[in-house]
């Protein structure tokens, strides 16, 4: 039977966009179950502060600045952790961007800005971290999308919510292409998480609708059965359990918030057996987590 525990003693892990928000929560969270972490963002000056955390927590850690959407960067990024550490178990594809804006307003810019990072960033540090994991049959990738990528219409732009509709698609084909080689690939859809993000588009959007920035707050707050949004750690701590012995067979599990119930599919079957339907409440209304649908 697997160890349903969180243990990560001596698992290498990336997080990208590890400086603040989801990606710091994560590396630290990693951290703390026992992982050495390498903590990337654009700039290594921003991600150094994570890795002194992990470090702090008696940890093995590593800051490095690299730029997502450029796969000479990507493929940098992965040979000094493997110079560094010998392996890559966990990569958690968190780097993310986006702004506020109307359908109308976007513009080509944005699109490839927004693509650059979200999507293209995304699809090749998977490839290039499984490019390590497959030959020694062992590796979590756990990719952050957003509920924006189900159609969630308070989501920031029609861009961002494409980048991370393809997300979902890319974590669900990349788990059945690489679960051949015992790589499990799973992705998080976090409804409305407090960060500095999340925190600008609230002011934009309150600019917009002629009100304040408590006003705003107090409206999104009310929309949240719990009356509160995800703190980043809420987030971190599934992406901790996703990269855990006990989710060994959870594989494109999309984590995403809906009604009222967290629902589990293990990797058996063609569709994945059903583990469990647990009631739960998030910032959105709970979790489900469907495999193939």
């Amino acid at each position: 039977m697997a160890d349903l525990g969180q243990s990560l003693a001596d698992r290498v892990a990336v997080v990208t966009g590890a400086a603040r928000g989801i990606g710091r929560a994560t590396a630290l969270a990693l951290g703390h179950a026992g992982a050495h972490v390498v903590a990337v963002d654009l700039e290594e000056s921003a991600a150094k502060a994570t890795a002194d955390g992990v470090s702090a927590l008696g940890r093995k850690a590593l800051a490095l600045g690299a730029d997502v959407g450029d796969l000479k960067s990507i493929d940098s990024m992965t040979r000094r952790t493997m110079d560094t550490f010998g392996q890559i178990d966990i990569l958690v594809n968190n780097a993310g961007v986006t702004r506020r804006a109307y359908i109308m307003d976007l513009t080509e810019e944005d699109w490839d800005r927004i693509m650059r990072v979200n999507g293209k960033g995304v699809f090749f540090c998977l490839q290039r971290v499984a490019r390590e994991m497959i030959p020694r049959r062992r590796g979590v990738i756990v990719n952050i999308a957003s509920i924006a990528g189900k159609g969630f219409a308070g989501a920031s732009n029609v861009i961002y919510a494409g980048t991370k509709g393809a997300v979902i698609s890319m974590t669900r084909m990349a788990s059945l292409q690489l679960a051949q080689h015992n790589i499990n690939v799973n992705a998080i859809c976090p409804g409305t998480t407090l960060s500095a993000l999340s925190e600008a588009n609230l002011r934009v959007r309150a600019a917009s609708e002629g009100v304040t920035v408590e006003e705003m707050e107090r409206r999104r707050n009310a929309a949240i059965p719990l009356g509160r949004p995800n703190e980043p750690e809420d987030v971190a701590a599934l992406a901790v359990f996703l990269a855990s012995p006990g989710a060994r067979h959870h594989r494109a599990v999309v984590q995403r918030g809906r009604r009222h119930h967290l629902r589990l599919r293990a990797a058996g079957g063609p569709r994945g057996g059903v583990l469990a339907t647990i009631p739960v409440c998030n910032s959105i209304g709970g979790w489900t987590c469907p495999t193939t649908n």
